[in-house]
């Protein structure tokens, strides 16, 4: 009996231990890592505050750099192949937050640059 109530205890802690861990929700952990939309593009945020964006629609590579306040990031080109729209050589500004462990969506707050508005509030999941 006495058997039986250690399984049953070892159980409950491995389930309590379990339900405890989470996904974060804010901070660089809750952004970290590779995302793709509907669109095709593939967003890759680092954890030190830089990114790489390879979009299909418009065709791009951005690289950049992101700061964090709770759950509003913004986010600054500092280089892309091709072209840059005028618009865009500005900040966006966009609150975030994580539905679930593979998904990540935005609203946007701030930003004059369309193709990015189009591009960052598309649901993104993980790669």
């Amino acid at each position: 009996m006495a058997g039986m109530k250690r399984i049953v205890f070892a159980v409950v802690l491995v389930v309590v231990i379990a339900a405890c861990e989470t996904v974060p929700t804010s901070g660089p952990a809750a952004l970290a890592g590779q995302w793709t939309n509907s669109v095709g593009t593939v967003w890759t945020i680092n954890p030190d505050g830089t990114f790489h964006v390879m979009s299909t629609k418009p065709k791009a590579q951005i690289w950049g750099t992101y700061t964090l306040s709770g759950d509003t990031i913004t986010v600054q080109e500092t280089r892309q192949a091709g072209a840059v729209p005028k618009n865009c050589r500005g900040p966006g500004v966009y609150k975030f937050r994580r539905p679930d462990a593979n998904t990540l969506a935005f609203v946007l707050v701030n930003d004059l640059c369309k193709p990015r508005i189009h591009n960052v509030t598309q649901p993104w999941h993980r790669q």
